[in-house]
């Protein structure tokens, strides 16, 4: 069954050979160097270069309706055959906020609070980036329900790094 993983950068590499990925999100500041693996076609791999913030910051990248429109664009390219691996710096923030925008696009019959639910029982770390998450809702038409859905799960535990989990696109 066809799954959106998330993992810390440190993990891509075992992420995509684990789930046999054919596609991969990079969600991370513009000047980290990501190695696309060799199993991902070069099309197949978006790069997102976003710091992980809230409100502009000086010096920093904050996240844009265009890079979420680019990357609802990319999911609705994505054929949903094989995995998709969806990845930041830990695998807490930029990543989880991306995948729960991809599960909503990739599957719109789906109810925001049953994917937010999911990707919390799967991730007790993750706390997805609001800003990522508001772009959503609002370029899927979901009308506040996405960041509903988010603020009902609350922040997810402290931790460093995350360790790799994944959602499946069908219950």
């Amino acid at each position: 069954m066809p799954q959106v993983h998330v993992c810390p950068l440190s993990q891509v590499p075992a992420t995509v050979a684990a789930s046999g990925a054919s596609h991969l999100v990079s969600v991370i500041n513009d000047d980290t160097p990501v190695v696309r693996p060799s199993t991902i076609a070069r099309e197949n791999h978006l790069f997102l270069g976003i710091n992980d913030i809230v409100e502009p910051t000086e010096g920093l990248v904050a996240a844009t309706e265009d890079h979420v429109r680019e990357l609802i664009t990319f999911v609705e390219r994505w054929d949903g055959e094989r995995a998709m691996v969806v990845h930041c710096y830990a695998g807490i923030s930029r990543s989880t906020a991306a995948a729960f925008v991809a599960l909503c696009t990739a599957r719109p019959d789906r109810s925001e609070r049953e994917v937010a639910l999911r990707l919390r029982e799967a991730s007790p770390w993750a706390y997805p980036n609001p800003l990522i998450v508001a772009f959503g809702d609002e370029l899927l038409g979901r009308n506040g329900r996405m960041v509903e859905a988010i603020n009902a799960i609350g922040r997810g535990e402290l931790a460093f790094e995350n360790s790799p989990f994944s959602v499946p696109l069908q219950d």
